[in-house]
């Protein structure tokens, strides 16, 4: 029988094919997670975990102790290419496209822009995933059905104020030029196609 790897050891391959990510990492994540969930829960309510970037931070802590392959390429064929550009913006004061503006706000408490710094380490622990245990094709149709319930349960369960996932709107606000649940429509036909389609193609070039 052989011996169980150190707890702190690299990543490396199980039985069933899957990667075990090293302790370091799993459990600040996972202490990350704990503290932000209540936070969150008493100064935004429920709903904002509707956000598509805190699916992701939950699928990525649960990705790092199961290690599903097709769990994390989901999140990186829907969340990854606007984390990258919410890094980005970060990095340039939230001035680039105002994506990440709030962080330089101090209407909001620094511990709340603290615990949105999640978005700066999900980018690099996606790529880390992609890059110790490939890409799955089947990521493109599933996170497509994911999408396709999130967006009307957020459409449904939340305040257009908050327009989160931007269903009201593109930006912070919501849109006035056409029937809400039109918007809705379109927005859910052309986020596949204009964001999960391309970013599909790319990593299963890049991630075999």
């Amino acid at each position: 029988m052989s011996a169980a790897p150190p707890a702190g050891a690299p990543a490396a391959a199980t039985a069933s094919g899957r990667t075990v990510y090293p302790l370091w990492l799993r459990l600040p994540c996972t202490l990350f997670v704990i503290v932000l969930v209540p936070i969150y829960w008493r100064e935004y309510g429920p709903g904002n975990f509707l956000w598509f970037s805190d699916i992701a931070l939950f699928c990525v802590v649960i990705c790092l102790w199961t290690g599903n392959r097709l769990l994390f390429s989901m999140m990186a064929v829907g969340v990854l290419p606007l984390e990258i550009v919410w890094t980005i913006d970060f990095l340039t004061g939230g001035t680039l496209v105002d994506l990440a503006g709030y962080m330089f706000d101090d209407e909001y408490p620094l511990y709340l822009r603290g615990l949105s710094l999640f978005h700066l380490f999900l980018p690099p622990i996606l790529v880390w995933m992609l890059v110790r245990q490939g890409y799955e094709p089947r990521a493109l149709p599933a996170q497509t059905v994911l999408a396709w319930i999130v967006l009307p349960a957020t459409w449904l369960l939340t305040s257009p104020d908050n327009n989160i996932n931007w269903v009201f709107g593109p930006g912070e606000d919501p849109q006035r030029f056409m029937d809400p649940l039109l918007y809705l429509g379109l927005y859910m036909l052309l986020l596949p196609i204009a964001v999960h389609l391309p970013m599909h193609a790319l990593l299963k070039r890049l991630f075999r």
